[in-house]
């Protein structure tokens, strides 16, 4: 026997289906059936939403048939909300160029060869396809002089400049680029050395460091060298773009690699610990991290020092307490060895050796 249902009832099921879609989401769809002007999409809603045939890809060409295969599942991005009918309109184009960009920043970082498709011969360069993003290929970034490319031709290219929210894709033949950047490199390697201070811009930052461009060539800032402070990542002092005064501590002519610090533009605050600090100092400072063989404490700007965990251990217990990353507790410097920059702490109350650090 059917089970009878309320109004109630039949509006509170209703509702499990009604999903609080709106205009920013990304939402997945099936593609349910064509129209002369787009295509429904089933995306769980009350009523299927539309992907109207310019939504559907960046070339006008292109069929929406071709593009959205019936009874397949896709991404789209919600572009108005619900019209009186309850029908959404979404994008299928605005999705994969999201994800085409992506990609790009991906390759740039990876400094990848693309191959990509002349669409349009201008004034100054060509403007190719890169998957529905639209590049640009500056005279200048072309092969040799007099060379005639034409619409359709594909150019094996490398990726100068990306700037997503401006839409702006410069590229360059691969051989020019790579003839460039010998160039470049070539003319850096021989103007700089070891313990010159130069102006250079974070173009890519990573879990080890971050990549600064000097003069046309990346060079390598490792974590250790961003400051005299316990730094945890990169991006805790560092942004992309930002222009900042570094040291050349190496260069590798053979690996055509130069090492670079940014802590070393400021003070050593191991000179002032000399200064200042001494065995059997009390002093207070805050707790930077927390291991399983002990705490490092910072008992001056830029200077940190171990307490081991046993140490750690007796202070919780006897205060009874759980410290963490940012508090403040009373050291006794143990040792210290301002050479090796090295200090090693107990307690106050603690005159037990501490490990060696």
């Amino acid at each position: 026997m059917a089970e009878k249902y309320s109004d109630e009832d039949f509006e509170s099921l209703l509702s499990k289906y009604d999903y609080k879609f709106k205009r920013g989401d990304i939402v997945r769809g099936v593609v349910c059936a064509y129209e002369s002007d787009g295509a429904l999409v089933d995306i769980g809603s009350k009523s299927t939403a539309f992907v109207p045939s310019y939504e559907v890809s960046s070339d006008r060409k292109a069929r929406v048939e071709d593009v959205l295969e019936k009874n397949t599942e896709y991404e789209f991005l919600i572009v108005q909300d619900c019209d009186e009918n309850g029908r959404f309109t979404i994008s299928y184009k605005k999705v994969a160029l999201a994800h085409t960009w992506a990609e790009l920043e991906k390759i740039k970082e990876a400094d990848e060869t693309i191959a990509v498709v002349v669409s349009q011969v201008v004034k100054g360069g060509l403007i190719v396809d890169v998957s529905g993003v639209q590049g640009f290929i500056p005279q200048g970034q072309l092969s040799a002089r007099g060379t005639v490319s034409n619409v359709g031709d594909k150019i094996d290219v490398k990726i100068l400049t990306l700037d997503k929210a401006q839409n702006n894709l410069i590229l360059s033949n691969k051989k020019v680029y790579e003839t460039n950047m010998a160039e470049t490199r070539k003319n850096v390697f021989s103007q700089v050395e070891v313990g010159q201070i130069v102006k250079g811009e974070v173009v890519r930052i990573t879990d080890f460091g971050a990549f600064v461009n000097v003069g046309g060539v990346d060079c390598l800032l490792p974590l250790s060298q961003i400051s005299w402070k316990w730094v945890e990542h990169p991006t805790d002092l560092l942004n992309v773009g930002q222009e900042i005064n570094v040291e050349i501590i190496d260069i590798d002519h053979n690996k055509q690699r130069i090492s670079l610090s940014l802590k070393n533009t400021e003070p050593d605050p191991w000179i002032k610990a000399e200064e200042e600090l001494k065995e059997g100092d009390i002093k207070e400072g805050v707790i930077t991290r927390i291991k399983p063989f002990g705490a490092f404490v910072e008992v001056l700007p830029g200077v940190e020092a171990l307490l081991p965990q046993s140490a750690l251990a007796a202070y919780q217990n006897k205060k009874n307490c759980i410290l963490e990353a940012g508090a403040k507790i009373d050291t006794k410097i143990v040792k210290f060895n301002p050479k090796d920059k090295r200090i090693a702490l107990g307690l106050p109350e603690d005159d037990t050796e501490p490990a060696e650090v």
